[in-house]
């Protein structure tokens, strides 16, 4: 059967994935490539977009190949990636984000906080987009990060023709079309797409950057995610091994393809929607809603109209590093250890011994706050540090399985946090569908649920980022009417874990001794300044 199977490619921090995924949303293939970072100053990170594409297409034609397909059975292809920014110049050309001045590093990425000055100037203005950000604009998002640029490297602000999300970037190279996509513009560019006139142009000016729409390229209007922006260029077809007769989706954020693979089968019940989130849980966390009306909430970004489904309102909690925390505490620890895939693995299979003997009380009196890089929800903090308190000097492995439990059990605390935020303003949020890396973690699944109180669901398809986005190309390629109807058809149920009430008392002293923390935290600051 011909044009059977899509194409989906999800890129991350540190590497580029595809899959071929047929119409029930079964995975034929994945692979994945790796990508580089470069990281010139304290807080500064950066891609080069070229070696990204260069990864993206790798990992199409080894997926289509392990797939044992032909090119001309792939029908469409979607994309989603982190919400990192490419600049390109008036040909096309990369444009340098970097104090190096290398015209290789043109991207900069999601987690590069450089533009936290910039941030903070945002927040201040007090301007209703500030609203639509949970009352913080973030250092992670656009407006602030090219506010630095032109601060702070003019010439390269000047030599600019398109500023690109990533996934934005990449339809780009794909299609030809400089169209944007509405959960990009939505989340990241302070764009108000619910709004007769979504560009707020009196706050660009105010941050001083009255020129980004015209220097950018920026159009009036989003394009709706999983809309089709036509077929692949023959230069693009080639690169990634496919045919100009495959079409190109409009793409999303990665964690926003998460969520829609989890979250977008129950978009004809309203009331199931609204007791279900999707954790998208990796390097980061999110913590993503969709509700049928607006729900604004301190410290959570959004709401934002169409920024995964049509007709819906996005919310979003999240946690600025919640897996990379775990390699930071790994690798900062005087055991020696490597943060790589085996030593995570030993140290949750000695996490289970020492739970048998010594129950919950595990490493007991090591308390955390996570925000090693700042507090995303719901506190909206970018200047919020982590706490650590009841270290001794102790550096034995099974002083490092103590302190990466008790590390774990306040990453769940904080999502348990962010849920509560919302369940206080009108959700009745009981069940987590968790995706990404964390599900291989069998320390963080126990937690999520046994810290918040919430029923689990692990996905039962391989790679939950590549579905959505495989969501995203069926509805290019025409499979159904809507793209609600192609997450219908191909979403994947999962298992379900439930919260062990044992464990409920332990989780909910700690909770009260992590808000008292914060709480002391935030007077520690105060008779610091």
């Amino acid at each position: 059967m011909k044009r059977a199977f899509v194409a989906a490619v999800d890129v991350g921090t540190g590497s580029a994935r595809a899959g071929i995924f047929d119409a029930h949303g079964d995975i034929l293939a994945r692979t994945e490539h790796p990508i580089v970072m470069h990281r010139p100053l304290p807080g500064h990170a950066e891609h080069d977009s070229e070696d990204i594409w260069n990864a993206v297409c790798r990992a199409v034609r080894d997926a289509v190949t392990e797939a044992g397909i032909a090119a001309e059975d792939v029908a469409g292809i979607g994309f989603d990636a982190t919400c990192s920014i490419v600049l390109r110049g008036r040909n096309g050309e990369p444009v340098t984000v970097s104090t190096t001045g290398d015209t290789r590093w043109d991207t900069i990425a999601w987690l590069d906080h450089r533009a936290i000055a910039e941030a903070d100037e945002a927040t201040a203005t007090g301007h209703r987009v500030v609203d639509y950000a949970g009352g913080t604009i973030s250092p992670e998002m656009a407006t602030p990060k090219l506010a630095w640029i032109k601060r702070n490297l003019p010439e390269s602000w000047r030599a600019s023709a398109l500023f690109l999300d990533l996934v934005d970037f990449l339809t780009w190279k794909a299609s030809g079309s400089t169209a944007r996509s509405q959960c990009t513009l939505t989340c990241k560019w302070t764009f108000l797409a619910h709004d007769p006139s979504p560009w707020a142009h009196d706050y660009l000016a105010a941050i001083g950057i009255e020129d980004m729409t015209t220097r950018g390229g920026l159009p009036a209007q989003a394009a709706p995610v999983g809309a089709n922006l036509g077929p692949l260029t023959a230069e693009a077809a080639q690169d990634l091994g496919l045919t100009v007769d495959c079409q190109v989706g409009v793409g999303l954020i990665d964690a926003h393809a998460g969520a829609l693979s989890a979250l977008g089968g129950y978009s004809g019940d309203a009331s199931e929607m609204t007791r279900r989130v999707a954790l998208i849980a990796g390097t980061s966390s999110c913590v993503t809603a969709l509700t049928q009306s607006p729900r604004p909430i301190h410290g959570i970004w959004g709401p934002y109209l169409g920024a995964a489904l049509p007709d819906f309102w996005l919310s979003e909690g999240g946690q600025s590093v919640s897996g990379g925390l775990l390699d930071h505490i790994i690798e900062t620890h005087g055991s020696g250890l490597k943060p790589d895939k085996a030593a995570h693995q030993r140290i949750c299979a000695r996490i289970a011994e020492l739970l048998v003997t010594e129950g919950s009380d595990l490493g007991g009196r090591i308390h955390l706050l996570p925000d090693f890089h700042g507090n995303r929800s719901p506190l909206g903090d970018p200047h919020a540090l982590g706490v650590v308190s009841g270290l001794s000097i102790d550096t034995s492995f099974d002083s490092l399985c103590r302190l990466y439990w008790r590390t774990a059990v306040s990453i769940a605390l904080g999502i348990r946090q962010i849920v509560e935020a919302m369940n206080e303003n009108g959700l009745s949020i009981d069940t987590m569908h968790v995706v990404g890396g964390h599900t291989r973690n069998p320390v963080l699944m126990a937690l999520y649920a046994d810290a918040t109180g919430c029923n689990t669901v692990t996905p039962a398809a391989e790679d939950a980022m590549l579905l959505g986005t495989a969501m995203t190309a069926a509805s290019a390629a025409g499979w159904h009417d809507t793209l609600a109807a192609c997450c219908s058809a191909m979403v994947k149920p999962g298992t379900v874990r439930h919260p062990d009430p044992a464990m409920t008392s332990r989780f909910d002293r700690d909770y009260a001794i992590f808000k008292l923390m914060q709480a002391q935290r935030a007077e520690i600051e105060r008779l610091s300044t």
